[in-house]
């Protein structure tokens, strides 16, 4: 007897028509048919069966805050930085976890189930660190949510940026992080890097930095973060994020610094809807993309995956918590339209998210924890470019959201009476 049987799924790997059991919370079996029952079945016939998906960056505090005080005008990083800085010092506790719950929800109902927000620390009074430790202990049963103390303002240049990281880290905060690009002087930076990173080892905790989100070439912080990964042992539990310099340095630099983030494990993630919108901005034409190297590092061997960053916040007047908006941006932004580059991209928002933040557990074998999506779509090349509902998301087995497939009903003389775009546009069929 199981606790759940998923009927006739489909598998990311390209396993057609089969039975996934759970019990005890865990994936018992995966098997063409399971000739055995359980207290709720449910026949997925021919649907997607995929990891929950997991936000390796975001910025719970700064949710669902979008117009507070007032709006971004010139759609820049920077203004949004000075916007955030206006509305800080007015931040409660109250509104800052009664906007992160009400984000939480829609997270569910999305199958983000793993988050990992940046928590600013450069507010002395560390409300936002508060509010996000109570929240990560309310939402605990349906999301794991991992804290970086971020100090927003500059590790050095925020007059009390680095007591303040050190106390929300004391309280209980996860994450080591940081900005160099935002310090006053580029060896202002280099140094927050070896400050942060010394942080990290001695606490034996990850770090994930804000690196080099500008479009200056000469913005070379990651280089700094590679050599420091490897000084203090911390190989595999380094985040870059962004890393948008990137996308402006030559060529041959990069030849360079692509196999030195490969020898120190570090991670990446580039945020594809934020980076687009935010960098370039001061180009004419031709416009740069602002998207890193994905698919250089991928080549690479380098773990990427892709972060989500904000929803409706002084830097993005969008967002919905949707993972596969971003894998859909990534591929259109990255130009990989093939079938394979496809499989990457969808890994970039499971399998690989799930390293960079270390999940035990996690993934669609026997014995791993089944928090699980069901999506509309056959397969994870038809998920990204449908963007389909999700029909059931489980968390440790326990269906905890569910949504009603998206069918049109037509009325039209000679053609069929509804169309399900996850089942009638299938490729080949």
């Amino acid at each position: 007897m199981f606790d759940l049987i998923l009927r006739n799924g489909n598998l990311p790997d390209g396993r057609a028509g089969v039975d996934l059991g759970v019990t005890g919370g865990r994936i018992a079996a995966i098997e063409k048919r399971i000739e055995a029952t359980a207290r709720e079945e449910i026949d997925v016939t021919g649907r997607l069966i995929s990891p929950a998906f997991c936000d390796p960056h975001f910025h719970l505090d700064a949710t669902l805050s979008l117009g507070l005080p007032r709006m971004n005008v010139s759609g820049t990083l920077l203004e949004g930085i000075a916007l955030w800085g206006e509305l800080r010092p007015t931040l409660t506790r109250e509104a800052l976890v009664e906007r992160a719950l009400r984000y939480c929800d829609l997270a569910v109902s999305q199958g983000l189930l793993f988050i990992r927000s940046h928590v600013d620390t450069s507010d002395p009074r560390l409300v936002t660190a508060e509010a996000m430790l109570e929240v990560r202990d309310r939402v605990k049963d349906y999301i794991t949510l991992q804290l970086v103390a971020f100090p927003q303002d500059g590790y050095y240049r925020a007059p009390e940026g680095a007591k303040s990281l050190e106390r929300a880290l004391d309280m209980g905060i996860d994450v080591v992080g940081g900005i160099p690009h935002f310090e006053r002087t580029m060896e202002d930076g280099r140094r927050s890097l070896e400050a942060l990173c010394r942080i990290a080892a001695e606490r034996g905790l990850p770090v994930d930095i804000h690196c080099d989100e500008t479009d200056d070439p000469m913005s070379r912080h990651i280089e700094t973060l590679t050599a420091e990964t490897i000084r203090h042992g911390l190989q595999g539990r380094v985040n870059g994020s962004h890393l948008t310099s990137m996308h402006s340095m030559d060529n041959y630099y990069v030849s360079k610094l692509i196999p030195l983030i490969a020898e120190a494990r570090i991670n990446a993630t580039p945020n594809p809807l934020i980076n687009i919108m935010l960098q370039g901005r001061h180009d004419t034409y031709p416009k740069r993309r602002g998207l890193t190297r994905v698919r250089e590092l991928m080549e690479a061997g380098v773990n990427v995956s892709l972060g989500q960053d904000c929803c409706m916040d002084p830097w993005y007047s969008m967002g919905s918590a949707d993972m596969v908006e971003v894998a859909h941006m990534a591929v259109h932004v990255g130009q990989m339209g093939g079938i394979e580059d496809k499989k990457r991209i969808y890994d970039a928002i499971t399998v690989n998210s799930a390293r960079t933040m270390e999940l035990p557990g996690y993934g669609v074998e026997v014995g791993c924890n089944a928090d699980l999506v069901v999506l509309q779509a056959a397969d994870v090349v038809e998920a990204i470019r449908l963007k389909p509902a999700r029909l059931y998301v489980l968390k440790a087995g326990k269906v905890i959201s569910r949504t009603l497939p998206r069918v049109s009903l037509l009325s039209l003389e000679g053609r069929p009476a509804e169309v399900d775009p996850g089942r009638d546009y299938v490729p080949g069929v």
